[in-house]
């Protein structure tokens, strides 16, 4: 008997010191994890593991950040989950600042159909663009408005987000999978931007017969919420694109006054002296986008003849490119997907009848890789584009951005661009030539284009401090200069968003690939990188799910519950068992 009360004994007292354990390490967790902060993120690919560029914008916030998201109310399914994975999102931004705040609102909550409408018309003016959808429901369909987006206020200054992206021709499932593999993005931007107040300066070169004002109007004006961007002509002055700082007396070294550059369309030749000049903005670290055509040809001259020719637009920059890593081809890039164009077909009265055809000159460009530039980028429309080869470049890292489609044709300059091709059904054996590239990222350290060119007098000045190399920099090409210009409205020509057609009304991704490029340039954070990053799509498998819809219910609801009660007999008895030991 004596035995047995010891045995109990010494079981309750073994339960005493596990319990008051336990006690003893929670309460060592909690101090420790009070002053070291840490998340475990369990997930394949780090769903919930915000980037470090994202992290230290948020550490920097010195006031509240309120976000206000317009997905909340009745929505479909895909749209709830962007609500849920939004609330997440933000959760997270919490767990790093108590700066963030955030609340959802339904825009369509009150009852009154003209409150509703002045709200609507407030987040449009706001800059939210809304989503009309057909929702079907116990057989009777209404009209649904959703605005995915967000109002972001901080210290009186808002920004819209847009949260669902756009992508022409891809599964609504996969375009909201973009849309949150781009939330920390989008989000985190937003903040940067309405944080950081200073603006680096862009210069955009004229003087060659550049793209005007008018036909950079909307990117300049996007450009300039995040830039100070100017407009200026070379000339051969040194000081248009550097200063001078002043050290000492020996002299002072040249700085570029500008962290990258923009060359949009140039028809006519750069000097020398220009090109030297820009040679040096980049072996002092800065950095251009290049859109260039290497065959000159306009649609203007079809509006009054059938056919027009396009011809070698010899701008002396082909040795300058090729000696970065590219050479621009003297040709032009046919493919079948491409953007339609109205043409004329008959007449009915006074009014001229037209009908779309896909105009082979203008091809829509997908991305090429999952580079931040382009990650999840909508089609990209583009006017008379010619290919481009990368060559060696010794230091230089080149990335393919943008190709045409596996049904693309070269026609090499000069070429005879005829509207009859409209009239015949294409024939795909002369559409082979397969992916083109048509645009390029340059990223390393380039050697200068004139190493072994320069006078003596030139290269041994101290005052001109050249360089031979460059800084680590980068640098985009894309062989076609009237990818920024945005259209004019046909009767009232003011200009057009860029990438907007007005004659099919669809928007292409030429801005989002423009600010992407200007934010990857200049962005030396690391933000634009996270547009790279990926979120696994995991999707039941529909057929099998119809299929074995019983077993799969019964699996889900009935086994947890057989397995409960086995779990539950398996510990009666063993604590029964254990009990008839210690009563012996």
């Amino acid at each position: 008997m004596r035995k047995a009360n010891n045995k109990k004994q010494n079981i309750k007292r073994n339960n005493v010191l596990q319990v008051t354990l336990g006690v003893v390490i929670i309460v060592l967790v909690n101090i420790i994890a009070s002053f070291v902060f840490t998340r475990v993120d369990l997930t394949a690919e780090k769903r919930y593991s915000l980037s470090p560029a994202v992290k230290s914008v948020l550490k920097g916030l010195k006031d509240d950040v309120f976000f206000r998201v317009y997905l909340d109310g009745e929505l479909p399914s895909g749209f709830r989950r962007l609500s849920n994975e939004t609330r997440e999102m933000l959760n997270e931004f919490r767990a790093y600042s108590d700066h963030i705040q955030y609340q959802f609102v339904d825009p369509s909550a009150s009852p009154n159909v003209k409150e509703r409408n002045d709200t609507y018309r407030l987040l449009v003016e706001q800059g939210l663009q809304p989503t009309d959808l057909r929702v079907t429901n116990k057989g009777e369909s209404s009209q649904l408005i959703i605005f995915p987006g967000a109002i972001v206020v901080y210290q009186g200054r808002e920004m819209p987000v847009q949260l669902l992206m756009t992508q022409l021709g891809q599964d609504p499932q996969k375009v909201l999978n973009s849309s949150i593999q781009a939330l920390e993005y989008n989000l985190g931007n937003a903040m940067d931007k309405l944080i950081n107040t200073s603006k680096p300066r862009v210069a955009i070169l004229e003087g060659q017969g550049e793209l005007s004002g008018g036909e950079l109007a909307a990117l300049e004006e996007a450009l300039s919420e995040y830039y100070n961007v100017e407009r200026i002509s070379i000339n051969g002055k040194i000081n248009s694109l550097t200063i001078r700082l002043q050290t000492d007396s020996s002299g002072s070294p040249l700085v570029n006054k500008y962290k990258a550059l923009i060359i949009a369309g140039p028809e006519r030749s750069f000097s020398e002296k220009d090109k030297f000049l820009i040679d040096q903005f980049i072996m002092r670290g800065g950095r251009v986008l290049w859109m260039i055509d290497p065959v000159f040809a306009r649609m203007d001259s079809l509006q009054q003849y059938a056919t027009t020719l396009g011809i070698a637009n010899d701008i002396n920059l082909d040795e300058m490119l090729f000696n970065y890593g590219v050479r621009l081809n003297k040709n032009l890039v046919m493919d079948m997907s491409a953007l339609p164009i109205p043409i004329k077909t008959g007449q009915i009265g006074d009014q001229p009848q037209f009908d779309f055809f896909p105009w082979y000159y203008f091809p829509l460009i997908t991305p090429a890789t999952n580079h931040p530039i382009v990650n999840g980028l909508n089609a990209v429309k583009t006017e008379f584009i010619s290919s481009i080869d990368t060559v060696e470049a010794p230091g230089v890292k080149k990335t393919i951005l943008l190709t045409s489609s596996p049904y693309s044709r070269i026609v090499y300059a000069p070429v005879l661009i005829d509207l009859e091709i409209l009239r015949d059904e294409p024939d795909p054996r002369m559409y082979n030539a397969g992916p083109q590239p048509v645009a390029v990222l340059l990223e390393g350290e380039f050697a200068s284009a004139y190493l072994f060119r320069l006078p003596p007098e030139i290269e041994q000045n101290e005052k001109l401090y050249v360089r031979k190399k460059s800084e680590p920099t980068r640098m985009v090409v894309i062989a076609d200069g009237d990818i920024a210009k945005n259209q004019f409205h046909v009767t009232q020509k003011y200009p057009l968003p860029l990438g907007f057609d007005q004659y099919t009304g669809q928007t292409f991704g030429n801005m989002d690939l423009l600010m992407n490029t200007m934010k990857y340039l200049c962005d030396d954070s690391g933000l634009v990188c996270i547009r790279s990053r990926e979120l696994t799509l995991r999707l039941l498998d529909r057929t099998r799910v119809a299929s074995g819809r019983v077993f799969w219910q019964l699996f889900n609801v009935v086994l947890p519950v057989v397995l409960l009660v086995l779990f539950g007999l398996i510990k009666l008895y063993l604590r029964r068992r254990n009990y008839a030991k210690i009563n012996r």
